[in-house]
């Protein structure tokens, strides 16, 4: 018996006699179309069984969602807390859309010998969620796989695949700035801008907000390199013996280097903020152990999360282009961040 046909928004457009364009805006809820034409498109989606309007089989309401074992293991550290977070965010947002989101930790013999974890066999699933940084040739992996995907948090230049990911770039130009407003002119970044595009966009702020204001970047004031999965103590520790006189602020590309620079500038004896401020990227939910409250950008979790699962069950899930949306990030402005005379 062959495949049955997969009906495509095509197929909606010639029965309707109108364009594909409007049968898109429509199931994806834009202007441009009129309520009466919007109700007609899905509707004729829901007779023709297409895509997310089509009747679920036993099963079929399934997401796998692949996360890096890492990222599960930490579950005594604050910023892998954070990871935590957006993992059961998806399992809500699917919930909400009528789905299951199967977490499916990912271990690195699996990730390095490019296997698929048991769930691919075991259960049938509309489409695979990869979230977190995995090895480029493992997303490829599941990318040539006939399946709908969407990565999420991270994702490759040069994979042509949907993802959803936070601002930031944005987000970082926000934080400098408001750094920059409070009067600082010398501003070191820290961040392991090697490690994924999160990071690096990270970078790109910083650059772009210092630049617009005509900032000098010292590279003396940058830590741009790590060697693992994020900073060590000694990689910090490294770099601050380098510094000769303080840069005033410091940015850095999350909140665990924030605070771990906020430490280690304490046992420096360095006042916080009078001396140095600093501002971070993700809004961690825990106050150090000085009772600094960060300056930080704050990543809409659950907002990212509705975005990938909508995105993955939107035919824009099953394309190969790379379809990249990003959630703004907001600021959150605390004790951190002292001004400068």
């Amino acid at each position: 018996m062959g495949r049955k046909k997969k009906i495509s928004m095509q197929d909606i457009a010639d029965r309707l006699q109108i364009s594909k364009n409007a049968v898109s805006l429509a199931l994806m809820n834009k202007k441009g179309v009129s309520e009466e034409m919007r109700r007609l498109v899905q509707q004729t989606a829901r007779e023709m069984g297409y895509g997310p309007y089509a009747p679920q089989e036993s099963g079929k309401a399934n997401i796998l969602v692949l996360v890096p074992e890492r990222i599960m293991s930490y579950q005594d550290n604050d910023h892998f807390q954070f990871f935590h977070d957006m993992i059961w965010g998806l399992e809500r947002s699917a919930r909400k859309k009528g789905f299951n989101a199967v977490i499916t930790p990912l271990d690195r013999e699996t990730e390095t010998s490019l296997s698929l974890p048991g769930p691919f066999a075991d259960i049938p699933y509309r489409g695979v969620i990869l979230f977190g940084i995995t090895d480029r040739a493992y997303a490829g992996r599941i990318w040539e796989m006939d399946t709908p995907l969407v990565l999420m948090d991270s994702y490759y230049r040069d994979l042509p695949c949907p993802a959803v990911t936070s601002a930031n770039l944005e987000g970082a130009h926000a934080a400098v700035t408001h750094l920059i407003e409070a009067g600082h002119k010398r501003i070191g970044f820290i961040g392991p801008t090697n490690l994924s595009t999160s990071h690096e966009e990270r970078w790109f702020g910083y650059e772009k907000a210092m630049k617009e204001q005509g900032l000098a970047i010292r590279d003396a004031d940058c830590l741009t390199i790590s060697r693992g999965y994020d900073y060590t103590t000694a990689e910090m520790d490294a770099f601050l013996e380098g510094l000769g006189e303080w840069p005033t602020a410091f940015f850095c590309s999350n909140d665990r280097i924030a605070y771990l620079l906020a430490g280690l500038l304490k046992e420096r004896n360095q006042r916080l903020p009078e001396d140095v401020s600093i501002a971070g990227f993700d809004d961690l939910p825990y106050v150090n152990g000085e009772g600094l409250n960060m300056t930080t950008m704050r990543v809409e979790k659950e907002r990212m999360c509705d975005a990938a699962i909508s995105l993955l069950l939107s035919e824009l899930g099953r394309t190969r282009e790379a379809i990249h949306w990003q959630v703004q990030p907001t600021l959150v402005v605390r004790e951190s961040v002292a001004r400068r005379s």
